[in-house]
């Protein structure tokens, strides 16, 4: 591996630090904040490398946040079945009907796109009734925001510094911004 590499992935990690939109972390804060504080719940979207992302963030909002936080893709069997009988696009929003996803209710996406009409469609589904039902939508996303930016009531938008590595780019800062909302939500 070349020094060349590993400095420009550097480099282009301090450009995200200088660039990520500060007003949407404050804005995802206090719709995570007031989530918890109406005894809501958190529901943490993701698919691929963002679906682990979500994983790990339900503990920390859970643990560290104290907020009650799910995420469909932490059990498999459901997933795999929903997916089976009913189609992958669905997915998440019927899993969010049985949730009965309300207006205390937080949406938080962690996608790389964030979604459209050809891509991530369990996403924009989810985000449909989420918004139906009146739930707060936060996102992490990168390239244009996609669906997700549109419906969002905070969203906080990775810049993409280099084409190449849009993905691992996003699906880092995602950590990143996760762990600074959780522990905000106790500072």
């Amino acid at each position: 591996m070349s020094t060349d590499y590993i400095d420009s992935y550097m480099e282009e990690t301090k450009r995200i630090v200088d660039t990520v939109p500060r007003e949407e972390i404050r804005k995802g804060i206090e719709i995570l904040k007031a989530t918890r504080d109406n005894g809501g719940r958190l529901f943490i979207l993701g698919v691929g490398g963002s679906a682990a992302n979500a994983s790990h963030a339900v503990n920390d909002f859970r643990k560290i946040g104290k907020i009650e936080t799910y995420a469909p893709t932490d059990n498999v069997s459901e997933l795999t079945a929903r997916t089976n009988d009913e189609g992958w696009e669905t997915t998440f929003s019927e899993w969010l009907k049985t949730s009965r996803i309300g207006s205390k209710d937080t949406i938080m996406v962690f996608s790389v796109g964030g979604g459209s009409e050809t891509t991530s469609l369990n996403i924009v589904n989810a985000l449909k009734l989420g918004k139906e039902r009146g739930a707060s939508v936060i996102s992490i996303v990168s390239r244009t925001g996609g669906y997700s930016k549109q419906v969002s009531d905070a969203c906080v938008l990775i810049p993409v510094v280099n084409e190449d590595r849009i993905t691992p780019h996003a699906e880092g800062w995602q950590g990143v911004i996760w762990h600074l909302m959780v522990n905000a939500l106790n500072a």
